[in-house]
């Protein structure tokens, strides 16, 4: 039922309706509805699919509030952004990430050609490749890459981010972990901080996901390795 309906029902004003319907998060139609149910899949060898995805960071040059917890900090005016170019496989959760200048199509394509022939100095042939719907996903260049690597491009549905959600797990995971969990004093030093962080993900931290293993001991388990 519509607020206009309760009200009418109840006897009540529509405001003090609207208010009730407002504080219980119940204000907009949209609420009612089921969510989609979550279509949860996982890959059962290394390679067979990669999740690319991106985030945007602000740059600085002083510890901004998120850090430092005082909203009165310095702020950076002007200073850019950075970009977090992040490849997860499927199988293993497997991780490579690196800082770049932009999303642009020729740093986004070199990113995927770097990610794979890291990947393949581990064993790591990839079959498909997961992205969203970005405008260098979607470049000439971009297709040109997957080709020469022989991989399929996969794309995720329009509006429908969740399906490239270990990509978007990562993500949150090294915001949480790596971008926001010190006060860094400048986004260089931050961004001399994710090789480290990414080397921990992949070597040391548990994965509730694959088991409570690390991704590299999942990696070389499906693989078949001694090491």
């Amino acid at each position: 039922m519509t607020g206009p309906q309760i009200a009418a029902a109840l006897g009540m004003a529509r405001s003090t309706v609207g208010a009730i319907l407002r504080r219980l998060g119940l204000g907009k139609l949209k609420a009612l509805e089921p969510k989609p149910a979550v279509i949860r899949y996982e890959r059962s060898a290394p390679g067979e699919m990669i999740h690319l995805d991106i985030k945007k960071l602000g740059r600085f040059d002083v510890a901004g509030h998120r850090a430092t917890g005082d909203r009165q900090a310095g702020r950076s005016y002007r200073a850019g952004w950075d970009f977090l170019h992040v490849c997860v496989d499927d199988a293993s959760r497997l991780a490579y990430t690196e800082i770049l200048p932009s999303e642009r199509k020729e740093d986004t394509t070199a990113f995927l050609e770097r990610a794979l022939a890291w990947l393949g100095q581990h064993g790591v042939t990839v079959e498909r490749v997961m992205t969203d719907n970005g405008s260098a996903y979607r470049s000439s260049l971009f297709r040109q890459a997957l080709n020469r690597a022989g991989a399929r491009h996969v794309r995720t549905r329009p509006y429908t981010p969740r399906t490239n959600g270990k990509a978007e797990r990562f993500i949150q995971t090294s915001l949480r972990e790596w971008a926001y969990a010190k006060p860094y004093r400048s986004s260089d030093e931050r961004s001399q901080a994710i090789g480290p962080w990414t080397d921990a993900y992949n070597l040391t931290r548990p994965h509730a996901g694959i088991g409570g293993i690390t991704p590299w001991s999942r990696v070389n388990n499906l693989l078949g390795n001694d090491t």
